[in-house]
């Protein structure tokens, strides 16, 4: 049982250590159910059946690999389905422009959108994608949250490389039905397609910038420092559409930010954006002198 809960919990944390309430908590009840059903040789086989080296065929990127492992070890489908609930309520809100055509997944029995956005990755030395989506259906939606945060921070290589397979893994795929298992398949081929065609529009978009502004979620970090850097994929996680950071004292300790996100809009006031802010900042905010947010807006209030 100590594993196990180690193993769900990772799914409720950030990566930086602070954790998320459940929508639900284990009952004593539940955890003598749960001891009970890991007795058994049944269980005992679908455990066994995920080995170091299946997952490792799977090509997974570290995150979606950290997701595939937590599901399989639960071994009860009514846990993973709360498991998905829980997710589809954290994923942040998309924009009506979002929500086009172009980002609609076919095939899918509810209405499901997915879009992203690159950007420079100084660790991978290549431009790394960040999803976003929503989806009509809370368990579709639940989908849709597990892809985006198993899928973003990787690049458009690793993520075409990810063999669908892991689904089952996680022993979500023999729950869904026909349909919900084949619009996951769907959603899954679209970010596969999207990667590759986000990461040569922002590659064309850095060629023609040519005065190095970034007013279009363009940050080129190869060059800058690493508490910059650090800033600068941190805020990643608001989904900004337009963030711009300066160095003043090009010493790598002095920062001035400018940022428009949809995240703010259920945050009236500029204290409490600024609280977010640096809650997802996390530990950088100690390592530098000083750090001044000069504007944090949504993009309504951007266009005004």
């Amino acid at each position: 049982m100590k594993f196990w809960n180690v193993a769900l919990l990772s799914l409720l944390c950030h990566n930086n250590g602070s954790c998320l309430t459940s929508a639900y908590s284990i009952l004593p009840s539940q955890q003598q159910s749960i001891t009970s059903k890991q007795s058994t040789s049944t269980t005992t086989t679908l455990f066994s059946s995920t080995t170091k080296d299946d997952v490792d065929e799977l090509n997974l990127p570290a995150e979606l690999r950290k997701i595939t492992d937590a599901f399989a070890m639960v071994g009860d489908d009514s846990i993973r389905h709360k498991q998905l609930l829980y997710m589809a309520n954290q994923i942040p809100a998309i924009t009506n422009d979002q929500m086009s055509s172009d980002n609609k997944v076919p095939g899918c029995l509810s209405t499901v959108y997915i879009d992203g956005s690159a950007r420079y990755c100084s660790d991978k030395s290549d431009y790394v994608i960040d999803y976003v989506g929503d989806s009509d259906g809370l368990l579709t939606k639940g989908l849709v949250a597990l892809l985006i945060r198993g899928l973003s921070g990787s690049t458009a290589e690793e993520i075409d490389a990810i063999d669908p397979a892991f689904i089952k893994k996680a022993q979500i795929g023999q729950s869904l039905t026909p349909g919900r298992n084949n619009g996951f398949l769907n959603m899954l081929a679209v970010m596969k397609k999207k990667a590759y065609k986000i990461t040569e529009n922002e590659k064309e978009a850095n060629n023609n910038n040519n005065d190095g502004e970034d007013d279009s979620n363009n940050n080129n970090t190869s060059t800058a420092g690493p508490m910059y850097t650090a800033i600068i994929e941190k805020l990643q996680l608001l989904q900004p559409t337009k963030l711009v950071l300066i160095d003043n004292g090009k010493d790598d300790k002095n920062f001035d930010l400018q940022i428009v996100a949809a995240a703010f809009e259920d945050l009236s006031s500029l204290e409490k954006r600024e609280q977010l802010i640096n809650m997802f900042l996390g530990e950088v905010i100690p390592q530098i002198e000083n750090f001044t947010i000069s504007s944090a807006k949504t993009p309504e209030e951007d266009a005004n």
